[in-house]
């Protein structure tokens, strides 16, 4: 049986009093491994050890030091690609293809993406006159904001973690991960590569474990971190919020979303159909920018929703390996049970079930696993339950509408506003409903098209502060302006 270890000052350590959870695979319900779980002693060294490592050689690298480093990690990553390719798979049960395509080449691009934005993106300067004509200069320079406390979300557990490690890294701070309990090996695989390539002690860390009371508790409140990132569910984010307000540090949160498709009749269909397809089963549904609300103008819609059927009945549901699988299991028999409670509720509550809508068949091994019907529904009000509430699983309610007006006034219509997509041939109303739709990401003819560059985060419950290019900078650093009279 395979033993997870916490990764602390860049050595591999079991927890105080050997405290350890199962962590078990989410094809089949088997054990996979036992993880260690970390408690306030193990959470307390990996602080102490980022906050030396900032005062140590980490400390004194220059940028181009630091790009060179993370440039070699990324390397390493995708020499290694194979080992963290199984990690992922193995945690989560996503098609290999997906993870292949998707994961493991993103997550190593975030170390070179960051590095290349702090290396090249300038900060300001000034010239000021002043009263006895001499003049004094202004320039603007960074500074790590120091040990920064990472709390990921399980469902792309090594892209959405080195999408702030990166940024992190890059600006000279020190972390402390603390993974899913649901998806703890990449992380602690790449305390391998940190070592491998020479990363200085402490830069580096993870601590395995849960919210309350656990390490994810001990970790975002513990008064020596400096800044607490976070993805995942809103409710987890609230309370991160409360914890970082003792002592007034700053969160970078990225929260829950119910995203729409707006699909007009002039789209182009099938490239509508292909995106709204992955936008709402990709990943079994777990992606956080992914569809649960699709509005199909009227003359469309019948055509619309019978295409959708045909899609999702086309999935095929089976072993990551097999280059035919369209669809995975969910990540537990928890979130399992979760959404179950939903397609209940969709038809309590009157919708027309067009496909799906309980638990497949699966063969030997697999009916034990956390597995889903693909799932569409048709004819509830928007006040229903499975429209209104995330779900977070490969589902999705198809609503058709008659103006723009109204369909916008649907769109807009809920606590979150992390992502849509709009789907139209029309240039002018691809940019007016765009503009109009209240989210951080709205795509047009398009969906999860990411240049990283660009500003990621979520309005209203969806989230606070941007992240991607220089907006992850205004996080991760500390902005100090010199003034030099002349």
């Amino acid at each position: 049986m395979q033993l997870i270890h916490n990764f602390i000052n860049g050595e591999f350590t079991a927890a105080a009093g050997g405290r350890i959870f199962e962590k078990r695979s989410p094809l089949n319900n088997l054990v996979i491994a036992n993880v260690a779980e970390a408690g306030k002693a193990e959470v307390d060294a990996a602080v102490s050890a980022a906050r030396a490592a900032l005062k140590g050689p980490w400390g004194r690298m220059t940028i181009a030091e630091r790009v060179d480093m993370l440039y070699a990690v990324a390397n390493e990553i995708n020499r290694r690609f194979d080992d963290f390719l199984a990690a992922e798979v193995a945690d989560t049960g996503k098609p290999m293809s997906l993870a292949r395509h998707i994961d493991i080449p993103r997550g190593a691009a975030n170390f070179k993406i960051f590095a290349d934005v702090v290396k090249n993106v300038p900060t300001e300067f000034f010239e000021m006159a002043t009263p006895d004509g001499k003049g004094a200069l202004n320039y603007a320079m960074r500074a790590p904001v120091g040990v920064v406390g990472v709390v990921c979300p399980w469902n792309l557990p090594l892209l959405l973690m080195t999408w702030k490690v990166g940024p992190a890294l890059a600006c000279g701070n020190a972390v402390v991960v603390k993974p899913s309990e649901e998806t703890p090996q990449t992380a602690t695989l790449l305390g391998e590569v940190m070592n491998t390539v020479g990363l200085p002690k402490g830069v580096y860390n993870v601590v395995h474990g849960f919210g309350p009371n656990s390490a994810g508790e001990f970790l975002t409140t513990h008064p020596d971190v400096d800044a607490i990132t976070f993805t995942g569910e809103t409710r987890t984010g609230a309370a991160i919020m409360k914890a970082a307000a003792t002592g007034a540090r700053p969160v970078s949160l990225e929260m829950g979303g119910k995203n729409p498709a707006i699909v007009f009749a002039d789209c182009d269909f099938d490239a509508a159909i292909e995106g709204t397809m992955r936008s709402v089963f990709a990943n079994c549904g777990q992606v956080c920018l992914g569809t649960e609300r699709v509005y199909v103008e009227r003359p469309i819609f019948d055509k619309f929703v019978a295409a959708m059927k045909k899609g999702a009945e086309s999935l095929k549901l089976g072993r990551p390996e097999e280059a035919d699988t369209g669809m995975g299991p969910l990540i537990s028999q928890e979130h399992k049970s979760k959404v179950l409670s939903y397609y209940k509720k969709a038809a309590e509550e009157g919708a027309t079930v067009v496909t799906g809508g309980g638990v497949p068949d699966m063969p030997g091994e697999l009916k034990d696993g956390a597995w889903v019907q693909p799932t569409i529904w048709t004819g509830l009000p928007e006040s229903a339950s499975v429209v209104r509430e995330e779900i977070f699983g490969p589902c999705c309610h198809i609503q058709p509408f008659d103006t723009e007006e109204q369909v916008l006034a649907w769109a807009n219509d809920t606590t979150y506003g992390l992502a849509a997509s709009v789907w139209t041939t029309n240039l002018q109303r691809g940019h007016r409903v765009a503009a109009a739709v209240e989210a951080g990401l709205v795509w047009v003819n398009s969906w999860f098209l990411r240049d990283l560059r660009t500003p990621f985060g979520g309005a209203k419950q969806s989230g606070i502060g941007r992240e991607g290019g220089v907006h992850s900078l205004e996080f991760y650093t500390e902005l100090k302006n010199v003034c030099i009279k002349l």
